[in-house]
């Protein structure tokens, strides 16, 4: 029986140690983040590089649209619809980010509301001609709702729209990396935007790493992990580096659907407020946890932000 029992620990204890771990890549402000870059060329190729990295990695990722990129003047570009239709006509998926990426902490629900809806008008039409429908809302800013009354308004309001909400359990500041690494690109910095890619992907695996510790600790495990990141040059470049960084952590990439199938995603929020956290924060702040529970969260080098803010 000693013997049974050894042999039945062990072969567990090898299947999950070979057990995958699980991440859906989500890419907010689609088309492109460009920066106040108009050029149509380097959008295309921004673009055309990201959906590139993303199909030769096979990560099944989802784009969130603020359609206020689309319309030139009240009209539709044809040329930003044809980066949306390039997205969807590579197999990737995409949600609604608010039109006009509004605030909800700063915004009556009405007003974002209608913001919601005024966001789903081009990417509708654009999903029906592939036999598709719109599913998928983000929180710009993280925003749900700075009191409970207002989170279930929303709450509410997106479910009678069949909205399905997109957490996300690793946030981080690639956005800053991103200006700092426009802001390189712009100076002709060969060198410099060589170390910002870098250390961004190291950054990330830091950050990575201490989500999946806060997961472990919040529920005794890893959870299948949603991860955010923005449709910039950066991510362009460096989307293949960061898939290695994922593999080299024994990470497979998983799509948005497959990420909602665990039971972590149904864990309630009772805590509200002005934050934009991670829902591993917000859940753990809905348990109670305090001070120490939150400790050794990687931060950006301050060289980063000194770029970013120039």
């Amino acid at each position: 029986m000693k013997i049974s029992a050894l042999l039945v620990l062990i072969i567990t204890g090898l299947s999950t140690f070979g057990q995958k771990k699980q991440v859906c890549f989500s890419f907010d402000d689609l088309p492109v983040v460009s920066y106040g870059i108009t050029d149509q060329g380097y959008q295309k190729n921004l673009m055309n590089k990201l959906i590139l990295s993303l199909k030769k990695n096979k990560i099944p990722a989802i784009g969130f649209v603020n359609e206020v990129k689309i319309f030139d003047d009240k009209s539709m570009s044809s040329f930003q619809i044809g980066l949306l239709k390039s997205w969807i006509n590579n197999g990737l998926e995409i949600g609604n980010h608010t039109y006009s990426h509004s605030d909800y902490n700063k915004t009556t629900f009405n007003d974002y509301s209608r913001d919601i809806l005024k966001g789903e008008t081009a990417t509708k039409k654009i999903l029906k001609e592939k036999g598709k429908s719109i599913k998928y809302f983000r929180h710009p800013y993280l925003h749900v709702g700075n009191t409970k009354a207002k989170a279930d308004s929303l709450s509410d309001f997106l479910v009678k729209h069949g909205y399905t909400v997109t957490p996300v359990t690793i946030d981080n500041d690639d956005y800053l990396f991103a200006l700092a690494y426009k802001r390189a690109q712009d100076n002709k910095d060969h060198n410099l935007k060589l170390k910002i890619g870098h250390d961004y992907v190291r950054y990330m695996e830091l950050k990575l790493q201490y989500f999946e510790k806060e997961a472990n600790k919040l529920f005794g495990r890893n959870i299948k992990q949603i991860l955010l990141v923005h449709a910039s040059s950066l991510n362009s470049d460096y989307v293949d580096s960061l898939a290695i960084m994922f593999r080299k952590n024994n990470y497979e990439f998983i799509s948005m659907d497959k990420a909602l199938e665990d039971n972590a995603y149904k864990s309630e929020i009772t805590k509200f407020g002005n934050w934009g956290i991670t829902w591993l924060d917000k859940w753990a702040m809905s348990q109670g946890k305090k001070g120490d529970f939150f400790k050794d969260e990687p931060i950006t080098s301050d060289y980063i932000k000194k770029l970013a803010v120039k």
